[in-house]
């Protein structure tokens, strides 16, 4: 694999703007949230588009089975729903009723049993996944909650926030072992009166031996979002912060989504005052590569296949980019 040959290979359009993205375990269909109100469902191959219709409402958040058979979505109105991935038109096995007001993000346990979602209304909510069933609440965030994700070994779960709070809880138990922040990632604008900031993108790496997490630093302007994309990985054993990833030229925009690849590359899509993707060596505070994309990115994901990217753009399009000289 060769980064600095990442091209966009597939380029899949829609008529709304897209705010989220992410590939099957396969890597054959690559799902998205739409500002119409749909998931849609793309082959990555052929480009053809299904509708996945039933959710009312913006989906930010999407996470698979390891098995690959299924898909729960988190959406604005507070809904979790169950999805069979393959169906030719797929329908809605399960909603739940989960949050208060939005929900940001959601993850699966490694071993399939649990969903954790999160959201606005400030709580961290367990879910058996064979059933909906509410298992535990969990306490302790005083902003609204970006995003969550299950460690690796599935006996821990990070949770973070709007403030750039980190909490790190036992699964079994619920119990905060421990509390951090990355205090460069939010600020608070004294002209607006405002916080900006929070996770839009969190990734561990593949041994669970670091946690990425992704948004925007330096910010000048809250209101209009102006700063600069930065990526601060943390030592997850000392919840220490290694490295800030930021860009050459101070690159203006936000890093909405984060992926730690398995040979140590960092990879960031930034929307904001253009689209980007951004190249990182683990031990680089400044990209090493870059590619211009047609539009504002607002979402990455890393295909299992380790060579494919998916960004969802303001434009409406999916943008599948092969990360060597390749034309597939």
């Amino acid at each position: 694999m060769d980064v600095t040959k990442t091209h966009v290979a597939h380029d899949l359009a829609h008529s709304s703007p897209l705010i989220s993205c992410r590939f099957d375990r396969d890597g054959k269909f690559v799902f998205t949230g739409a500002q119409d109100y749909s998931i849609w469902r793309f082959d990555t191959k052929s480009g053809e588009k299904t509708e996945l219709a039933e959710t009312g409402s913006w989906v930010r958040g999407m996470a698979f089975t390891r098995d690959g058979t299924t898909m729960v979505s988190a959406g604005y109105d507070g809904r979790l729903i169950w999805w069979p991935v393959a169906d030719k038109k797929p329908a809605p096995i399960r909603a739940v009723e989960a949050h208060h007001g939005w929900i940001r993000a959601v993850s699966i346990s490694p071993d399939d049993s649990l969903l954790a979602s999160v959201g606005n209304d400030l709580v961290v909510r367990l879910w058996e996944m064979g059933s909906g069933k509410l298992v535990r609440e969990m306490h302790g965030h005083q902003s609204h909650i970006y995003n969550v994700l299950f460690h690796p070994g599935g006996e821990r779960l990070a949770s973070g926030d709007l403030k750039c709070n980190l909490i790190d809880w036992d699964v079994a138990t619920g119990k905060q072992l421990r509390i951090w922040s990355a205090e460069s990632l939010q600020k608070y604008d004294k002209t607006f009166r405002a916080v900006i900031g929070g996770f839009r993108g969190m990734s561990f790496s593949g041994d669970g031996k670091h946690l990425a997490c992704s948004g925007i630093t330096n910010v000048t302007n809250a209101f209009a979002g102006v700063g600069n994309p930065s990526v601060v990985v943390f030592d997850w054993e000392t919840g220490k912060q290694q490295i800030e990833h930021l860009s050459r030229g101070k690159l203006s925009g936000v890093a909405w989504g984060v992926a730690m690849h398995p040979n140590g590359t960092r990879i960031a899509a930034v929307g904001g005052r253009g689209g980007y993707l951004l190249f990182w060596k683990p031990t680089n505070g400044e990209d090493f590569h870059r590619v211009k994309l047609k539009n504002d990115a607002r979402d990455l994901d890393l295909s299992s296949d380790g060579l494919h990217l998916a960004t969802a753009h303001y434009d409406g399009h999916v943008r599948i980019s092969r990360m060597d000289a390749s034309s597939g």
